[in-house]
C-alpha cells in the first residue's frame, strides 16, 4: 500500500494542503485546503482519485478557505474538524474580507474530531492528537511515519499564539507534548518544509529545554 504525500502551497498564505493518496485504491484525503480548492480537486480528478474525506487540523481562514471548491467535485467528502474551532470556522468569510481576501464560507463540518480517534485511508492510519495554543481545537494526525501538524509546529520555528483565541500556556503544553514523539516522525507543517521530532527537537529554539523522553512511543 503506497501513500503518496502532495504538498501544495495555496492562496495569499502560502498555506500547505496536502494531498494525500492511497495510490492502490485511488482514493484520496485532502488536508487543510486552504485555497484553490477547484484546482486541487481538478488534480485528483485528472487521476481518476476519489476523494474521501476532507480534515482540517484547524479553523483558521488559510487552511478552509478552499473547502467549497472541493466538495462541488467530491459532494459526499465529509469535513472533519475539532467542536472548538467552530467560532473560527463559522467566522472566516469575515476574517477574509479584512485581508481583502474573496472567499466563500464553507459548509458545517460533518464530522467532530476527538483526543484519541483514529481515521484512515485505506490501510494506512491516523490518530487524533488535540494540541490547541495556536487554535483552541487545533489537532495533529499521527500516522505511523507520517504526522500532518498545522501550525503547531513548523522546521525551525512553531505557530502564533498572538491571535485571537490563541493560548500560549496551551501552545507550550502542546510542544512538549511534539517533543516527545519517536524521533523518526516526519512533520508536515501547515507552512514551508516537512521536517522532523528529531530535527526540531535538536535545532527548533521553541523547543529548547524540552527535554525528550526515553523510550518515546506513538501518541
Amino acid at each position: 500500500m503506497t501513500l503518496r504525500i502532495d504538498a501544495v502551497a495555496v492562496g495569499a498564505f502560502q498555506a500547505n494542503a496536502y494531498l494525500v493518496v492511497d495510490e492502490s485504491a485511488k482514493r484520496a484525503v485532502i488536508v487543510d485546503p486552504g485555497a484553490d480548492g477547484d484546482a486541487l480537486a481538478a488534480r485528483l480528478v485528472a487521476e481518476g482519485i476519489t476523494v474521501e474525506a476532507i480534515w482540517i487540523t484547524h479553523g483558521h481562514l488559510d487552511h478552509v478557505g478552499g473547502i467549497m471548491g472541493v466538495r462541488r467535485a467530491f459532494p459526499e467528502a465529509p469535513i472533519w474538524l475539532h467542536a472548538a474551532d467552530r467560532p473560527l470556522y463559522d467566522n472566516v468569510a469575515a476574517q477574509a474580507r479584512t485581508y481583502g481576501i474573496p472567499m466563500e464560507s464553507p459548509p458545517a463540518p460533518d464530522r467532530t474530531w476527538d483526543e484519541g480517534d483514529t481515521v484512515s485511508l485505506g490501510g494506512h492510519h491516523f490518530r487524533v492528537v488535540h494540541l490547541p495554543g495556536h487554535a483552541p481545537g487545533h489537532v495533529a494526525l499521527v500516522g505511523d511515519a507520517h504526522v500532518f501538524v498545522g501550525d503547531v509546529i513548523f522546521a525551525g520555528s512553531v505557530g502564533r499564539t498572538d491571535l485571537p483565541m490563541c493560548d500560549p500556556r496551551a501552545m507550550q503544553r502542546s510542544l512538549e507534548r511534539i517533543a516527545a514523539w519517536p524521533a523518526h516522525l516526519v512533520l508536515h507543517p501547515g507552512h514551508g518544509p516537512a521536517t522532523t521530532v528529531s530535527d526540531e527537537v535538536s535545532t527548533n529554539p521553541f523547543l529548547a529545554g524540552i527535554a525528550r523522553p526515553r523510550g518515546a512511543t506513538i501518541p
